[in-house]
């Protein structure tokens, strides 16, 4: 932990704060459909082409059942549309290397996986889908399933900031303008500034290279990865061209490049704090809301980067140096610092992409990782869902205060009643559920523990993180899991439906419950939400609920292989 890598930190952490307001102001007038930008003149045009061809009534707007049954039947769509190309692949053009169609519960996990912006790969990209499956099935879902979770997001925030309303906004206009007005003119620049990195962009075929000794021939993977790498990084997609996905030179070639794409991580997520407080009229509390994502993620960072940075105490004692601190499955190109701040960035915003292996991360390091995930994506978070489910927190932190002081919990004037507080449990509890028991099936099951590479604490880690990761709508892999079975395709991807849709409809029809309320005025002795108190209560309930619910599995698994690799002889 030395300065360079403390000024590499504070640097990250000025560009990031740099950012979020000027592009949260960019966003609030891009969710507006009567909001113009200075892309008006060249996008306009395109956007009412496509409402025309589309039958879009811009002025119509929907209630929030009518936005959720358009949510479902366009995810629906995008699951049929990108499970027919799979299962086609051999049919459809730009496949240079003659792949054949993927296998049925291999393309329902896949098709599954993008559509819910999850991005969990049971596969490696370079040896399994073709040109076409990779720029038509898979990149075509890191815009829409984004797009998506960045509409609901809107829904949610309108329904919080209108009075009395029985609309939250038309989900198919929010879509369309996300993208064409903010993923797409992003992702072009982002991925022509990954080519001048040394990405490559190309239909080229497979290369064939004969290897030094002479007596072999090495395949060099090709293809159009700067495109994918872009919006998949932008958009807490996470699923890459290569296997390899973040730490291959070909999608991360250099630490520059490594470091924009560690902040276009965050950047939607930061940015769209910053538009829940303009939004709302009160732009304290999007930055309060803002600084407690912030502390989330920098106690996590920190403890991550400390036990890297630390090593292995075993390896030390067979006589390794220790001063480079654990860099077993990481890039030397990056190093300690780069890789953690990577590895926190994409597991608490719900992106998936990795620039090292996470099973090689020390226990410490691995269980934040987890952690992160554990709490429901909700630090920084995945593009929009991640301000859904932090205004789920929000809520049932206003509430839990209400109870303390004895008053009615009210928030932003806004009473929080019953059935708000029930939405608000069962979007927390059932993800949070749901990883425990598939992973308690899982265990005492042989078609389960079958696919482990590794036994006791860390097989269990594998498995929980697994779990975890598809319910939390993540995609990052602990890796040591041979995942690509019918049992791992098909309960995983019914992981990732719930975990994504429960938060959606959980959103919108709170989302719908309070655009109907009445705004009162504030009262003085209202609870605020702003200032240090609530970043306090927003943090301790999001922690808690975390804690309470995986504290005990935890144990078992990276908390006991801590204890094992610090002061037992059991492993040897």
């Amino acid at each position: 932990m030395n300065a360079v890598d403390w000024v590499h930190l504070a640097a990250f952490l000025l560009v990031l704060a740099a950012l979020t307001k000027p592009l949260g102001l960019y966003i609030q007038r891009v969710l507006d459909p009567r909001g113009r930008t200075f892309l008006d003149p060249g996008i306009k045009p395109l956007e009412r082409t496509i409402c025309r061809l589309m039958k879009i009534d811009v002025d119509r707007e929907q209630d929030w059942k009518e936005y959720l049954l358009s949510v479902l039947v366009f995810g629906a769509a995008g699951f049929l549309f990108t499970f027919a190309i799979l299962r086609l692949q051999h049919l459809l053009p730009l496949n240079p290397e003659a792949l054949g169609p993927v296998a049925p519960d291999l393309a329902f996990n896949t098709a599954v996986s993008f559509m819910t912006n999850t991005n969990w790969q049971n596969y490696s990209g370079e040896n399994t889908l073709s040109y076409f499956s990779q720029m038509v099935g898979l990149t075509f879902h890191h815009f829409v399933s984004a797009a998506t979770g960045i509409a609901v997001a809107a829904a949610f925030v309108r329904g919080i900031s209108r009075d009395r309303a029985a609309t939250i906004g038309c989900f198919q206009v929010d879509l369309i303008r996300s993208c064409l007005y903010l993923l797409l003119p992003i992702c072009l620049v982002y991925a022509l500034f990954l080519v001048f990195q040394g990405t490559i962009q190309n239909f080229s075929p497979y290369l064939r290279a004969g290897t030094l000794d002479g007596g072999a021939w090495q395949i060099i993977a090709q293809g159009p990865m700067a495109s994918q790498t872009a919006i998949k990084m932008l958009g807490t997609n996470g699923g890459g061209f290569m296997g390899a996905n973040a730490s291959h030179p070909y999608e991360n070639p250099t630490p520059l490049s490594n470091f924009v794409q560690v902040l276009s991580i965050l950047l939607i997520p930061s940015s769209l704090t910053y538009y829940l407080g303009r939004a709302v009229r009160n732009s304290r509390h999007g930055w309060s809301v803002w600084a407690a994502m912030l502390c989330l993620f920098l106690s996590g960072l920190l403890i991550c980067w400390w036990a890297e940075a630390r090593g292995n105490p075993r390896l030390e004692q067979l006589g390794v140096d220790a001063s480079f601190g654990n860099m077993e499955g990481k890039e030397v190109r990056f190093g300690i610092f780069s890789s953690a701040l990577f590895g926190a960035a994409t597991t608490a915003a719900s992106c998936g992409a990795v620039n090292s292996v996470h099973d090689s991360f020390t226990p410490l390091g691995g269980w934040v990782l987890l952690f992160n995930m554990m709490l429901g994506e909700v630090v920084f978070g995945g593009v929009g869902v991640g301000l859904c489910g932090m205004l789920i927190f929000i809520l049932l932190a206003i509430f839990l205060s209400g109870l303390m002081i004895g008053r009615t919990p009210e928030y932003l004037g806004k009473k929080i009643e019953n059935r708000d507080v029930q939405v608000c449990a069962l979007a927390v509890l059932i993800p949070s559920i749901l990883p425990l028991v598939l992973t308690a099936i899982t265990i005492s099951s042989e078609w389960g523990t079958a696919s482990l590479n590794n036994s006791g604490p860390h097989g269990l880690s594998e498995i929980l993180y697994a779990y975890t990761s598809a319910a939390n709508n993540n995609g990052s892999a602990f890796a040591g899991l041979s995942a690509n079975t019918p049992w791992y395709n098909l309960t995983l991807g019914f992981s990732m439906l719930a975990g994504r849709f429960i938060v959606i409809m959980a959103s919108l029809a709170l989302a719908g419950n309070f655009a109907r309320k009445r705004a009162l005025s504030r009262r003085g002795g209202d609870f605020p939400v702003s200032g240090g108190t609530f970043c306090l209560l927003l943090v301790a309930t999001v922690v808690l609920v975390g804690a309470l619910t995986f504290l005990p599995v935890l144990s078992m698994g990276p908390i006991l292989e801590h204890f094992l690799m610090t002061g037992s002889d059991l492993l040897f």
